[in-house]
């Protein structure tokens, strides 16, 4: 039988252990739990890679514990703007969406650009109008109200600072992703974000980078990226990961752990990544405090944790 497995992040940065309380802390790792549980009995049962890395990511956008989706941070105007990008590896074809508004699961939307259009990304309010044209959930503004979220943001504004670095609750980089792999080899990954607390001007970070913050590619690995998005798109990481693999003939741990420990920090960066190969080889190599993440795999394997 071929190996066939998920793994799924929500995120990486300055975890902090000393506010990470034990009731918090297992809330986390029960919404992680959860999506990369309910992600795996779709494959378990034949699904595909694409629909199980939609499953998982879909769950982590309805909880409010991540940046994406329902807890999406705030930007300067006090609005949401959201990313999501999906890929499989099997033909290449990809979908992506970029500042999206209100849509409840912005995931679903990059997975109808890749289905149902020629085009692998669109952005903004015409975004939100195709989701719209497309009967998928759009919610209120209440909906994707938080506490926390609201107060991060007041605070980023009183500092006037994109709140990413200097500021523990700051530091953690909220996206979320998943990648698998099936029962038939087919690879496929997926990535989901709210952005950075109080970013102007449309800043759009690595999450729909088809090659980027995702991708996918059945001859090497599928890929989902986390961290300070300038640096990921300086080093094109996700693509850099498979090239390694195709043509220098790497291992996926031994690419992922060169560019997420030398590469990328070579050029000031800091997050991690999960990654799947088409052998069902599992890798989560993070260079911050933490990252939030989870797998599960055909060859009985299952972990998740916060820090190392």
């Amino acid at each position: 039988m071929k190996a066939y497995g998920i793994a799924i992040h929500g995120g990486a940065g300055t975890v902090s252990r000393a506010k990470m309380t034990k009731w918090k802390a297992e809330a986390y790792k029960e919404t992680l739990k959860r999506a990369y549980s309910m992600a795996y009995q779709t494959l378990h049962k034949g699904g595909s890679s694409i629909d199980a890395v939609i499953e998982a990511i879909v769950i982590l956008e309805d909880s409010y514990l991540f940046n994406a989706g329902k807890g999406s941070v705030y930007t300067h105007l006090g609005t949401h703007e959201m990313d999501a990008a999906v890929m499989e590896g099997k033909k290449l074809k990809a979908g992506a969406v970029a500042s999206v508004g209100y849509v409840k699961n912005p995931i679903k939307l990059a997975h109808t650009v890749m289905t149902k259009t020629k085009h692998v990304l669109i952005s903004g309010e015409q975004a939100t109008e195709f989701a719209k044209d497309h009967n998928l959930e759009i919610e209120s503004k209440e909906y994707f109200y938080d506490e926390f979220r609201y107060k991060q943001w007041q605070k980023a504004l009183m500092n006037d600072k994109v709140q990413l670095d200097h500021d523990e609750d700051g530091q953690k980089f909220g996206t979320v992703g998943a990648v698998a792999l099936d029962k038939k080899g087919n690879l496929a990954s997926g990535t989901s974000t709210g952005g950075m607390v109080n970013k102007k001007y449309g800043r759009i970070g690595d999450t729909p980078l088809i090659g980027i913050g995702t991708y996918a590619n059945n001859d090497s690995c599928a890929i989902s990226c986390t961290g300070h998005g300038e640096f990921f798109i300086r080093a094109a990481v996700a693509y850099d990961i498979s090239a390694r693999m195709m043509y220098n003939k790497q291992s996926l741990q031994e690419a992922s752990n060169e560019v997420i420990h030398k590469e990328l920090p070579a050029l000031g960066g800091r997050g991690g990544l999960i990654g799947i190969d088409k052998h069902g080889h599992i890798v989560m190599p993070f260079n911050t405090k933490g990252m939030y993440r989870g797998l599960k795999s055909s060859k009985n394997e299952e972990f998740v944790g916060i820090f190392e």
